[in-house]
C-alpha cells in the first residue's frame, strides 16, 4: 500500500497532505488525487473558505486505506495523491478563475485523472466546470446545497458563489443539472419559477430526506460525464458549523455519507466540496466531514475500475 501507516511508520508520516498520501510525481499513472484550491473573495456572508483545502487535510489524518461499507481499498486502486494547491490571486477574482481553469485543464488533460478537489468559495466550481468542458464537452452536474446558487448577480457582480450555476448555463457547458438539499429562504417566489426556466431538476431539502430513492433514480439515469459539486452547508449545521452560510434543517452527518455510498456514475470526471470554513468550525468536525465526504466519492470511483 502507498499510503504510510501513520502507527508503524510516525516518523514518516506525510501529515500535511490528503489522508496521509504522497504527494503526486509526474511520472506516475494516477487515477485520481486531491487538489485544493484556497480561494474565498467571491462570498456573500461569512469568510474563512481559503483556509479550507488546510483543514481538510487535517482532518483527513484518521482516514484508513479500507472502506468496510463500499469493500473496497480507494487509495490503492485508484492510486491517489495530493497535487498540493492552485496558486491563486487573492483580491482579484476574474484573474484567479483564469488560473483555476487552465490548471484543472492542464490536470485532468494530460493527466487523465479524476480530481477531488477541496474549496475554497462555491465560485471555484465555475471554472473546473469550463475545464471540465474543454475535455468532455457539455457534462452533467449534481450539485448538493442548502442555496439554488443560481442568482444573476449580487451587487451588481457576476462572479460570486451565489450566481455561479446561471454563468455556467448560460455558457453551455451542463447537460443535465440536478439539485438537492435546497431549504434556504429565497430573494423572491420568481426563484421558483427560475429552476424550472434553467431546465434545473431541483429537489428541496424535504424531497432529499422523505424521498431520496426519488433522487437517485435520477442520479442513475445519468449518461457520460457527470461532475459532483457539494456545498458542505447541504448539511445542517449542527453538524457542520464551519461554513460561511449556514441554513438550519439540513441533512446530518450520517445522512450525506449513507447519501454518496448509494450513487453509481457512468463516468465520474470530478468531484469538489467547498465552502468549509475553519474560522467558524468547532473541534474540527466541518473538516473531518467534508474528509469523508471526498473519501467516500474517492470509493465510489474505485468501484466502476
Amino acid at each position: 500500500m502507498r499510503q504510510i501507516d501513520a502507527l508503524k511508520s510516525p516518523r514518516f508520516t506525510q501529515v500535511s497532505t490528503f489522508g496521509r498520501l504522497p504527494m503526486c510525481l509526474p511520472q506516475e499513472e494516477v487515477k485520481a488525487a486531491f487538489l485544493g484550491i484556497p480561494f474565498d473573495d467571491a462570498v456573500t456572508y461569512r469568510t474563512g473558505a481559503r483556509f479550507g483545502p488546510m483543514a481538510v487535510r487535517q482532518g483527513s489524518r484518521l482516514l484508513r486505506p479500507y472502506n468496510q461499507f463500499l469493500d473496497t481499498y480507494p487509495f490503492d486502486k485508484l492510486n491517489a495523491c495530493d497535487l498540493g494547491d492552485v496558486n491563486i490571486i487573492p483580491g482579484y477574482i476574474e484573474d484567479t478563475i483564469k488560473i483555476i481553469e487552465k490548471d484543472v485543464y492542464d490536470i485532468i488533460s494530460s493527466k487523465k485523472l479524476v480530481p477531488f478537489i477541496a474549496g475554497g468559495d462555491h465560485s471555484i466550481t465555475l471554472p473546473i466546470l469550463r475545464a471540465m468542458h474543454k475535455q468532455y464537452g457539455k457534462i452533467n452536474l449534481i450539485h448538493l446545497d442548502s442555496h439554488y446558487d443560481f442568482w444573476d448577480t449580487y451587487w451588481g457582480k457576476k462572479y460570486t458563489h451565489g450566481s455561479w450555476l446561471r454563468r455556467a448555463l448560460e455558457e453551455g457547458l451542463l447537460k443535465d443539472v440536478i439539485q438537492a438539499g435546497i431549504r434556504a429562504s429565497t430573494f423572491s417566489k420568481e426563484d421558483l419559477s427560475d429552476k424550472v426556466k434553467l431546465g434545473i431538476k431541483s429537489f428541496t431539502i424535504r424531497e432529499l430526506k422523505l424521498n431520496p430513492k426519488d433522487i437517485l433514480k435520477e442520479i442513475e439515469s445519468l449518461k457520460g460525464p457527470t461532475y459532483v459539486s457539494l456545498d458542505i452547508d447541504v448539511v445542517d449545521p449542527a453538524f457542520a458549523p464551519g461554513t460561511g452560510t449556514p441554513e438550519v434543517g439540513g441533512l446530518s452527518s450520517f445522512e450525506i455519507i449513507e447519501f454518496i455510498r448509494q450513487w453509481r456514475f457512468d463516468k465520474l470526471v470530478g468531484f469538489d466540496v467547498v465552502e468549509v470554513s475553519p474560522p467558524y468550525d468547532v473541534s474540527e468536525i466541518t473538516s473531518m466531514l467534508a474528509a469523508n465526504i471526498i473519501y467516500e466519492g474517492l470509493s465510489i470511483l474505485s468501484l466502476s475500475l
